[in-house]
């Protein structure tokens, strides 16, 4: 597996594109990925129970396991907008298929920003002709920085992978900066590869990855309605079609695109100053792990404490005997970075100096042993900072 550039349109076959229509003030808010042959499509979506318009029309439009294209706004949601909310998503997909010549149905809409407002479905018609003109093989980052909500970095990742004799590119880009936990945060990804893989699989596969990745990580613990992962797979490398047999290499490739996005939305989280890596072994099963990692990952005690540069490990015990699944107290070690700092249920001597600079760290890693069995998860989160408040305050 080798790491390139491109984004979304490493991938053969794959053209992109983002501009700016109007619907923010400033900067590109409209973006455009298509597959010049058909796919097989698939997506993730928000357990949120108040869904966006975009998001149903998109899950209606994929009961085939069928696309060619994905166009994205940012800077409104077009959520709690009623029938007038599906009718201007509808309107989004019917524009962008006229143009590109395809079925309204093979276009998936996403939407993301402020909730309430109806979405100038306008200023997105009136740019369709426009912004398809505007695709090319190289425009993953104007996509990438098109779908940017409060997000300060552009997000994207490639790889490529042989497979038998033949060599496949998987490559995606994400948003997200703010709301993020799982099932599923404030964040849109999309995945193109020109792999040939039947749906089956290809949902299989999917869901997995995004499980591994973008289902385990968290900024304050908020999910939002509007998030989903959707994958486009057009067969332009020409493989043997993947089967649940030979999936083990796409699947390590696909998690890796994933995880690398995951990671760049944990990184910049909004008013974050740290990226921490939570893991928990020796769990009875991997659900125990993640419950007790999610659990310290979204304490504001945590959070605070690794903001302020204070190794308070006690706050993550507490943590630990409160969260979903909770353990007694003698089977418990905590380790801050390789220092341990408890062992079976108690504090043990540590060196001050070198646990007072483990917080100091850009990236800090927290390993919890539960002393239960061989399971194991990991969670990825940010500190919790005056610059997030600020934020979102004046969101």
């Amino acid at each position: 597996m080798k790491s390139v550039k491109g984004g979304v349109t490493a991938a053969r076959g794959f053209l992109a594109t983002g501009m700016h229509c109007g619907i923010k003030y400033k900067n590109k808010d409209l973006a455009l990925i298509y597959s010049q042959n058909p796919c097989v499509a698939c997506g993730v979506f928000t357990q949120n129970k108040v869904q966006a318009a975009p998001l149903k029309l998109t899950k209606k439009h994929l009961a085939n396991h069928r696309a060619q294209a994905i166009v994205t706004n940012s800077g409104n949601a077009n959520c709690c907008t009623g029938k007038i909310g599906l009718s201007d998503a509808q309107q989004m997909a019917k524009s962008i298929a006229k143009e590109l010549g395809i079925a309204k149905e093979n276009v998936l809409v996403a939407s993301t920003g402020i909730i309430g407002k109806r979405l100038p479905i306008g200023k997105i018609v009136s740019k369709a002709s426009f912004l398809v003109k505007k695709l090319n093989a190289n425009g993953s980052s104007n996509a990438a920085k098109a779908i940017l909500t409060t997000d300060t970095k552009l997000k994207q990742s490639a790889v490529k992978v042989k497979l038998g004799n033949k060599i496949v590119t998987i490559g995606g880009i994400a948003k997200g900066a703010g709301m993020i936990a799982p099932n599923m945060a404030t964040m849109l990804a999309f995945l193109t590869t020109d792999a040939a893989i039947a749906s089956k699989e290809l949902r299989k596969t999917l869901k997995r990855a995004v499980d591994a990745s973008f289902n385990s990580i968290t900024v304050e613990g908020d999910t939002s309605t509007n998030d989903m992962v959707l994958i486009l797979a057009n067969g332009l490398a020409a493989n043997a079609k993947l089967s649940r047999r030979n999936l083990g290499l796409f699947q390590e490739a696909l998690e890796h695109v994933c995880l690398s996005l995951a990671k760049m939305i944990v990184k910049d989280a909004e008013g974050g100053t740290k990226f921490v890596a939570i893991e928990v072994k020796e769990a009875n099963n991997a659900l125990q792990a993640k419950k007790v990692a999610l659990k310290v990952a979204n304490s504001p005690l945590v959070k605070t404490a690794i903001y302020g540069e204070n190794p308070n490990w006690g706050r993550i015990a507490a943590c630990v005997g409160a969260a979903d699944g909770a353990i007694t107290q003698g089977n418990l070690s905590i380790f801050l970075g390789s220092e341990k700092v408890m062992h079976h249920g108690a504090a043990i001597a540590t060196n001050s100096t070198k646990l007072g600079t483990i917080f100091k760290k850009s990236e800090i890693q927290i390993k919890i042993c539960l002393g239960l069995g061989k399971a194991k998860a990991t969670v990825y989160t940010s500190d919790l900072t005056h610059k997030y408040i600020t934020i979102n305050a004046e969101y």
